[in-house]
């Protein structure tokens, strides 16, 4: 049988989530339906769906080949400063997402520290969409690293300490038998990336700006229409919502079974 917490905690913890809930019921509520479809049919929401889903799921593939391999170095390599590296990796975490965008701009931008060369080069980062998927990366690698690192960390190193001992090669190593024990540890991961990349606001305004098709994203758009429709910035919120409620749930939701698969197995 599960352990359940005292009665009193459980109440506190329903009032939190009540919290958390309370708001999205009211944007449900606030939903004029028979304005829906034109609301979410219009040019200007089209573009920005589609652009913000084409940078989400690039920003998400970019965190995925360069944060796992960041996540193993922070985890499985001893070097100087590695808890100051550390906490450089985790600061997009707490920063005002304004502030990346403003440090994304002193690099990238065209009189930035590195875009000025590459402006030489007839290379401009700042508003295109490259600049928006810089931004949603900057601010969601964090996520996939975090998770990735936890997993890491409670799997510990046995199993790879017994291929290397029987002469399997360290990329060997890594491929058949680290990979799959990170699966459930990275798919978590990458549905946060994903989410807080689709969700990017404050960094991508600030470095890529707002041009409809190009770095206007569905955030930057339920802004915008907040000041002109307001119930079209409603409708282009509850897109948000329920994208980002469907990736978390079929994610969290087959960790949930694999538990509860696990748990059934062990009290038979």
């Amino acid at each position: 049988m599960r352990v359940r917490p005292p009665a009193g905690l459980a109440v506190v913890g329903i009032l939190g989530g009540a919290v958390l809930l309370v708001p999205f019921v009211a944007l449900v509520a606030g939903v004029d339906l028979t304005r829906l479809p034109g609301l979410l049919s219009s040019p200007s929401a089209l573009d920005a769906l589609g652009l913000s889903l084409r940078t989400a799921l690039t920003a998400t593939a970019i965190c995925l080949v360069i944060g796992t391999p960041l996540a193993l170095v922070l985890t499985r390599l001893d070097f100087p400063g590695r808890s100051f590296a550390r906490s450089l990796v985790l600061l997009p975490l707490v920063v005002p997402p304004v502030v990346g965008g403003i440090a994304l701009t002193e690099a990238f931008g065209r009189r930035g520290l590195i875009g000025e060369h590459l402006q030489l080069l007839g290379i401009d980062i700042a508003f295109t969409s490259a600049a928006v998927v810089m931004a949603q990366v900057f601010v969601s690698l964090p996520f996939l690293v975090v998770a990735l690192e936890g997993a890491l960390l409670t799997r510990g190193e046995a199993h790879e300490r017994t291929a290397l001992s029987l002469g399997a090669s360290p990329l060997r190593t890594f491929l058949t038998v680290t990979l799959p024990l990170l699966v459930p540890g990275l798919v978590a991961g990458l549905v946060l990336t994903f989410a807080r990349a689709l969700g990017e606001f404050g960094a991508t305004i600030t470095f890529a700006g707002s041009l409809q098709g190009t770095t206007r994203t569905l955030p930057l758009q339920v802004y915008l229409e907040r000041e002109t429709d307001p119930e079209a910035a409603v409708a282009l919120s509850l897109v948000l919502v329920v994208v980002a409620l469907v990736v978390i749930t079929v994610a969290y939701g087959r960790r949930d079974r694999r538990r509860d698969d696990r748990q059934t197995g062990a009290r038979a």
